[in-house]
C-alpha cells in the first residue's frame, strides 16, 4: 500500500494574495514527489508543508505563464545552496528547456545536482513501474497541457487458502505472488492468479492547468478519484472566463461530473474572491463531491476499495 498524498502549496491565479500562493501542487506517492507547476516562492511553501529538497522528485510544468513556471528558478537555486544531490527532471511544453537553461545562465548559479528538462508533447509523458503520467492539449492562450497521474493496476488479493492447497509455504515465495509475480515450486510454475483475486485498479489525479472546458478533457480525465481544475471565476465573471481563456467553477463541476470524477477540487481563483463558498456553492449545484483548494491544504487519496 502506497501512500498517495496531495498539497496544495499555492491556489490563487496571477496575483498572490495575503492567503493564497501562486500556483503549486505537490502530490507525495511514497517517497517520491511529484510537482506540478511552480509558482514564484514554491521553495519556501514546499519548507513550510515539511516536503524537504532533497527527494526523488520529478516537476511537471503546465505552460510558460509566469505564475506557473517562475518559481522554477528559485526552486533550482535552492536546491543547489541546500546541495540538493538527487538528479532532477523537468517536464514542460515547447520553450521549458531554453527558459530553464537561459535563467540559469543569467542568474549565473551552478547546479549541485543533474537536471534533465524534457518537451513534453501529447500523450505517455512518463512510464515509472507502478504509474505513468500522461499530458492532454488543453485550451489556453498559450501552449498549455493538462496533466494525469495513473497508477497501474494492483495485485488482487492474495488468499492463504489457495496457496497453502498448492503445498507452497508461507513465507518469501507467498510475498512474491502477493506482488504479482510467478514462483517456481517444486518444478511447478506458479502464476499470481492462481493464488490472487482479479487486478484491482490504481488511482487517478488529475490536473488541469489553466483552460476553457472542453470535450477532450473530459474524456481525458475520465473516472478520475480526484480532479484538480482551473477554477478562476464565479458565474457572474463568465465572460471574463471566456475572454481570458480560463474556467468557471461551473464550468469546471461540469467537467467533473461528465468525466465521472469522484472528487473535484476548484483552485487558481482570482484575487477579487476573497472567499471561495460562492464557487463551491455554483460547482456543488452540478458536481455535489465538490471543494475548494487552500493553501496547505492536504488530500490523501485513497484506494478505489
Amino acid at each position: 500500500m502506497v501512500q498517495l498524498k496531495v498539497t496544495f502549496l499555492g491556489t490563487s491565479s496571477s496575483v498572490p494574495t495575503r492567503k493564497r500562493g501562486l500556483t503549486s501542487i505537490a502530490v507525495m506517492r511514497g517517497a517520491e514527489l511529484i510537482l506540478f507547476d511552480a509558482g514564484e516562492c514554491v521553495q519556501r511553501a514546499m519548507m513550510h508543508a515539511g516536503l524537504g529538497l532533497n527527494r526523488p522528485m520529478k516537476i511537471f510544468i503546465t505552460h510558460l505563464h509566469g505564475d506557473h513556471c517562475v518559481g522554477l528558478l528559485g526552486l533550482l537555486q535552492s536546491m543547489s545552496m541546500m546541495q540538493r544531490d538527487k538528479p532532477l527532471s523537468i517536464y514542460g511544453p515547447k520553450g521549458i528547456v531554453s527558459f530553464v537553461k537561459s535563467n540559469i545562465k543569467a542568474l549565473a548559479f551552478d547546479l549541485s545536482f543533474d537536471l534533465e528538462i524534457k518537451t513534453v508533447k501529447e500523450g505517455l509523458v512518463v512510464e515509472e513501474s507502478e504509474y505513468t503520467i500522461y499530458a492532454c492539449r488543453a485550451a489556453h492562450s498559450r501552449l498549455t497541457y493538462a496533466y494525469l497521474l495513473e497508477e497501474k493496476p494492483r495485485p488482487g488479493v492474495f488468499y492463504p487458502e489457495a496457496a497453502r492447497s498448492l503445498g507452497i509455504p508461507e513465507g518469501r515465495l507467498w510475498s512474491i505472488l502477493q506482488r504479482g509475480e510467478e514462483i517456481t515450486y517444486q518444478d511447478r510454475l506458479i502464476k499470481p492468479d492462481q493464488v490472487t483475486g482479479p487486478k484491482r485498479r490504481g488511482r487517478k489525479i488529475g490536473y488541469s492547468g489553466d483552460t476553457r472546458p472542453s470535450s477532450r478533457l473530459i474524456e481525458f480525465f475520465k473516472g478520475c478519484d480526484l480532479l484538480i481544475f482551473d477554477s478562476t471565476y464565479a458565474d457572474r465573471h463568465a465572460d471574463k472566463a471566456e475572454e481570458n481563456l480560463h474556467s468557471t467553477a461551473r464550468e469546471a463541476a461540469s467537467i467533473a461530473k461528465e468525466a465521472g470524477v469522484k472528487t473535484l477540487v476548484l483552485t487558481h481563483f482570482s484575487a477579487r474572491y476573497d472567499d471561495s463558498s460562492e464557487l463551491v456553492e455554483e460547482a456543488s449545484e452540478v458536481h455535489s463531491n465538490t471543494i475548494a483548494a487552500e493553501d496547505f491544504m492536504e488530500i490523501e487519496v485513497r484506494y478505489p476499495e
